[in-house]
């Protein structure tokens, strides 16, 4: 069995957040997957596979079902290629459910591209209040608005980092409201002084509860602060800090015609 336990975009020793990664699981049954993700617990587990468009075929479990893209276990799983002298550093590719997207490998750190954003309805302020056990937490000068860049999600303002860490998520709550809004979840975020945002990730309809490092999401959050509070070309992200794991996650962004075309999401990895 090759499976290995790694922290995903780790600020601090202690920090990131875990992964799964299962090499070589072509003979897998997607069952065995499911029982395996299972059995790990972590957020999410990734299982390498070959693949016959690109340099390898990846799939995603959550400890109760199949997600279509993750990015925190892609930046795990290929600075552990790497790491693991199985891949050079460059450019590389793979194959998920969303599509063939690459992935710079460099020496420390692993950027992995998503898809353009797609920006779709806002959501209703008394949905996403109940949501949570808190009052007037929402930023009344930012939008409540589904993003995604391979995932939808809900993207909710809050007014500042302190009231952030306060929130109270009623998860039964955000069950209902992602089945309402057809999303994997909800991510709130607080625009800071010392760096761009830090957030916190709510998807139990998936079965995680919170998550201190999410990929995707704050690859469609720095599309998002692209749109409505500072266009740049490189983002600083944090996460977990609530949840006493501290992660670091790093955009890019490049544009066309003033238009978003490329967005990736980069940072380091450890084996556990």
């Amino acid at each position: 069995m090759s499976l290995y336990h790694v922290s995903a975009f780790p600020k601090t020793e202690f920090g990131g957040n875990k992964a799964g990664v299962y090499l070589e699981a072509d003979e897998l049954t997607e069952k065995e997957m499911k029982k395996i993700a299972h059995k790990v617990g972590y957020s999410e587990t990734a299982f390498v596979m070959k693949s016959d468009i690109a340099d390898f075929k990846v799939r995603f479990f959550t400890p109760t079902s199949e997600v279509d893209l993750c990015g925190h276990a892609t930046i795990a799983t290929f600075n552990l290629l790497r790491d693991l002298k199985i891949i050079k550093t460059g450019v590389h590719t793979q194959e998920t459910k969303v599509g063939v997207l690459s992935l710079d490998v460099q020496e420390n750190m692993v950027f992995m591209e998503q898809k353009p954003p797609t920006f779709y309805e806002e959501v209703d302020l008394k949905d996403i209040n109940m949501c949570f056990r808190n009052k007037k937490f929402v930023h009344e000068d930012l939008p409540i608005q589904i993003v995604s860049t391979g995932l939808k999600e809900i993207f909710i303002p809050i007014k500042d980092v302190e009231t952030l860490n306060k929130l109270k998520p009623n998860f039964e709550e955000i069950i209902a409201l992602s089945v309402k809004y057809k999303v994997i979840g909800v991510h709130a975020f607080a625009v800071s002084e010392d760096v761009d945002a830090y957030g916190r990730n709510f998807a139990p309809y998936v079965g995680i509860d919170e998550e201190s490092a999410t990929g995707t999401s704050n690859g469609a959050l720095s599309c998002y602060l692209s749109k409505y509070v500072i266009k740049k070309e490189e983002y600083i992200l944090r996460q977990g800090y609530s949840m006493n794991l501290p992660s670091e996650i790093y955009s890019r962004i490049e544009y066309k015609d003033k238009n978003i075309s490329k967005v990736f999401i980069g940072g380091t990895a450890k084996i556990i």
